[in-house]
C-alpha cells in the first residue's frame, strides 16, 4: 500500500467532489471513508487508476450520506444522477484547498490541523499524535474547522500569506508522534511552489530546506539544545542547503523581496560560513534591516541587535537592544549573551537564569539554566 500516494490524491479527490456539488466539510468526510476503502481494499485488489477509483468510491459514499440527512433534500435533489465514474475533467484544486483550509475565520491552530487533514492527507490520529493530543480533541478541532468553511464557496479566492503563514506553522511544530511535521511542512509547501510561481513562495521553500538542513546538528544526547555558534557544520545536509540556496536565488532575481526570502537569505549567510567565526555578521545585520522593513517585528528587531552585537561589537547590540520592549519572550536571553561577552558577568548570570524560567520548552530552560551555570562558575575566584 503506497500511503504517499493516497496522500498525494486526496486534494484532487476532494476538488473532484466539490466541483460536483459537494460543500467542503461533506466532501472531506467521504474522501477520508474512501481513503479507509482503499487501505482495506488496495492490497488485494489494486486498481490501474488509483484517483478514478478513490473518487467514483467517495462520490457514492457522498450520496449514500445525501441521502441519509433528510436536511439535505434539497442537495439529494441535485446530485441524484451519478456522473460517470472517474476523475472528470483533469483540473487541479490544490491550491484552492490551500486557500480553503488557511481561511482567514480559522484560529492558525485549526488552519494547522485542517491543512495536515485535507492537503495532507494525514489520518485524525497522526495529526493528534503530532500535536500530543488526544485523537478526540483533535477530531473535535477538525470537525469545527470543517463547519467553519462549509459555508465557503470552492472557487473563492484565498490569501497566500495566510496559507504561508500555517505552512511555517506546521513546519516549526518539528517532530512528534509517527509524522514528522516539518518534513510534512516541506512536502507541502514543495507542492505549493509547483502550483504557484510567486516568489515568497520559493522563499518559505528556501527556508525551510535551510533550516531543515542543519537539524541533525541541533541537539545533542538526551535532547539536549546545541546552540547555532557550537553545532558540528559536519553533521549540515550540504545537500539541502545547496537547494535551498539556489531556490532562493531564483526567487530574489524577481526582485520581489518578502519576508520569507529576507529570512531565507540570513539562513543561507550563517549555513555559507565554515566555522561560526566565519559568518558575514555584517551582511546578517543588512538583511535585518530589509527584514525589519518589512515586517516591523519586535522579534526581528530583537534577532537583529544580537547580530549587531556580533558585526560591531556587544555594546553595540546593547544599543540597539535598549529599542526592544523588555517583556518581549528572550529578551533576557539576548541581553544575557551580549552582557556576557560585554563582559558583565554578574548580571549575565542573573539574566540567564531569568530567561531560563520564561523558557518556552525544557530543552531551552535546560539550556539556559547550564548557562547561567556557567556563566556563575567564571566569577568564583
Amino acid at each position: 500500500m503506497d500511503e504517499a500516494l493516497l496522500r498525494t490524491l486526496t486534494p484532487a479527490v476532494i476538488g473532484v467532489l466539490g466541483r460536483r456539488g459537494a460543500d467542503f466539510a461533506a466532501a472531506e468526510d467521504a474522501v477520508q471513508e474512501a481513503l479507509v476503502e482503499a487501505l482495506r481494499a488496495w492490497p488485494d485488489d489494486p486498481p490501474r487508476d488509483p484517483k478514478g477509483w478513490l473518487v467514483t468510491v467517495a462520490w457514492r459514499k457522498f450520496l449514500d450520506a445525501a441521502r441519509a440527512d433528510a436536511s439535505r433534500r434539497d442537495r439529494e435533489m441535485r446530485v441524484e444522477e451519478e456522473p460517470p465514474p472517474g476523475p472528470g475533467r483533469a483540473v487541479d484544486d490544490t491550491l484552492q484547498l490551500y486557500f480553503l483550509c488557511a481561511h482567514p475565520s480559522l484560529t492558525p491552530a485549526s488552519a494547522v490541523a485542517l491543512t495536515l487533514r485535507a492537503v495532507g492527507g494525514l489520518t485524525t490520529r497522526q495529526i493528534a499524535q503530532a500535536y500530543l493530543v488526544p485523537e478526540a480533541t483533535m477530531a473535535q478541532r477538525i470537525s469545527r474547522a470543517k463547519r467553519t468553511v462549509s459555508s465557503v464557496r470552492f472557487d473563492q479566492a484565498g490569501d497566500l500569506a495566510t496559507v504561508l503563514r500555517v505552512l511555517y506553522l506546521v513546519f516549526n511544530e518539528g517532530y512528534g508522534g509517527d509524522v514528522d511535521l516539518a518534513a510534512e511542512a516541506i512536502r507541502l509547501t514543495r507542492r505549493l511552489a509547483a502550483l504557484t510561481d510567486e516568489p515568497e513562495v520559493a522563499g518559505l521553500l528556501a527556508l525551510m530546506l535551510l533550516h531543515h538542513a542543519r537539524r541533525a546538528s541541533r541537539t545533542g544526547p538526551g535532547g539536549r539544545l546545541v546552540p547555532l555558534a557550537e553545532q558540528d557544520r559536519s553533521r549540515w545536509d550540504t545537500g539541502l542547503i545547496a537547494e535551498g540556496v539556489t531556490i532562493l536565488q531564483a526567487a530574489l532575481a524577481r526582485d520581489r523581496l518578502g519576508e520569507y526570502q529576507a529570512q531565507a537569505a540570513i539562513a543561507a549567510l550563517h549555513a555559507d560560513a565554515q566555522a561560526a567565526c566565519e559568518t558575514d555578521w555584517v551582511q546578517i545585520v543588512e538583511w535585518y534591516d530589509e527584514l525589519l522593513r518589512l515586517t516591523g517585528s519586535p522579534v526581528v528587531r530583537l534577532n537583529r541587535a544580537v547580530a549587531v552585537g556580533e558585526a560591531d561589537g556587544p555594546r553595540a547590540g546593547l544599543a540597539a537592544l535598549a529599542e526592544v520592549s523588555p517583556g518581549l519572550p528572550r529578551y533576557a536571553a539576548a541581553r544575557a549573551y551580549l552582557l556576557e561577552r560585554a563582559g558583565d558577568l554578574e548580571q549575565a548570570a542573573e539574566l540567564y537564569a531569568e530567561a531560563s524560567r520564561a523558557a518556552a520548552s525544557v530543552p531551552e530552560r535546560d539550556h539556559l539554566t547550564r548557562e547561567a551555570a556557567r556563566v556563575r562558575q567564571m566569577l568564583r575566584p
